[in-house]
């Protein structure tokens, strides 16, 4: 979380009253609640409506659940807070590289999928980074006649216009981005698309609003995210573990600045978040909130990948205060992890 994040927060704190409360301290805090969800808009290119949740997988389950489309169409390689959402839905595959081709999609919404659907997608998918054609999807959507929802929880504010202006619905998160854990949203187009639930949030999501995260995030977004720089250093990552006999994950798409995936061949993903945990440096095998789990990944399935081989894999991602040292030392750890394995395995 940044600082400035913090110290809203802690400013935050200090306002005892809820916002839906009548009288004066209530007021001031709708006030500052509203101050905090335009400019949670502003930073996004929306124009639309903002409904404050406690992050994305709570905006999409939301979306998802609350949608007034009659069918659910989403990717095979979408986030687990998708899979847990939907009960039924229609699978659209990705290729190799994990993208959905243009063609496959207008064959699988205009003549597989009935009218009147929500597609969902990732922007940029957790694990691997892979950014999805959203500008192409979403004109085939919509000349289907389908409604676009897109998880961009791992989108820095500052490339919302390879979204914002294509999407219906957009689930966001802001401890991603340097605000504080337990605040997002679902940015709405229309209202009318969404089935109300009564109580808080327009009558979208009932329970007291959370001021202090909301005024952290709103804080946080004040702070550009240093997309540049992550790309020279995702670069150099890849570039290096490429060299050093490794495998970077769908290198032909185009992914997210700041997430790369990486096979380590011969090395199980469980031993070298040990050593590279070791050796100080934080990775995880998985999105974050599957890492934990020992089931391999559904996302590298569905990309063709072998349940040995995906078991090799781990994800690498930067954060506001990676530098060029904190990659050269997972460079380092990296070339010791796979020296010392294969030296063992001799």
């Amino acid at each position: 979380m940044t600082a400035a994040a913090r110290a809203a927060v802690a400013g935050g704190m200090t306002r005892w009253a809820n916002p839906s409360s009548p009288h004066a301290e209530g007021r001031a805090a709708r006030a500052a609640l509203e101050e905090a969800r335009a400019r949670i808009a502003a930073a996004h290119g929306w124009t639309g409506e903002v409904i404050l949740t406690s992050g994305a997988s709570e905006a999409l389950a939301l979306a998802l659940n609350r949608s007034v489309a009659n069918h659910l169409v989403h990717t095979t390689v979408e986030h687990d807070a998708v899979l847990r959402a939907v009960v039924e839905s229609y699978h659209l595959n990705v290729d190799a590289n994990g993208l959905l081709g243009p063609e496959n999609l207008d064959f699988h919404l205009q003549r597989a999928v009935r009218p009147d659907a929500l597609l969902c997608i990732q922007w940029a998918n957790s694990e691997t980074g892979v950014k999805q054609p959203l500008a192409a999807i979403a004109e085939a959507a919509h000349a289907a006649g389908h409604l676009l929802l897109v998880d961009a929880a791992q989108m820095p504010a500052c490339l919302a216009d390879e979204v914002s202006p294509h999407a219906d619905l957009i689930a966001l998160s802001a401890h991603k981005h340097g605000g504080p854990p337990g605040i997002g949203a679902l940015l709405v187009r229309d209202l009318a698309t969404l089935n109300p639930t009564g109580g808080q949030e327009r009558g979208y999501r009932p329970g007291t609003e959370n001021l202090p995260g909301a005024l952290g995030w709103a804080a946080a977004l004040g702070e550009p995210e240093p997309v540049a720089q992550w790309a020279v250093l995702r670069a150099r990552l890849d570039d290096a573990i490429t060299r050093s006999g490794g495998e970077v994950v769908a290198a032909a798409s185009p992914r997210h600045p700041a997430i790369g995936s990486y096979r380590m061949p011969g090395v199980a993903a469980t031993t070298q978040l040990i050593r590279f945990d070791l050796a100080g440096i934080a990775v995880s095998a998985g999105s974050a909130c599957s890492s934990g789990s020992l089931k391999p990944s559904h996302v590298l399935a569905a990309m063709g990948w072998s349940e040995a081989a995906s078991r090799e894999v781990i994800r690498i991602s930067f954060g506001r205060d990676t530098t060029g040292a904190d990659v050269e030392r997972a460079i380092a750890a990296w070339r010791d992890i796979a020296r010392a394995t294969r030296k063992f395995a001799a």
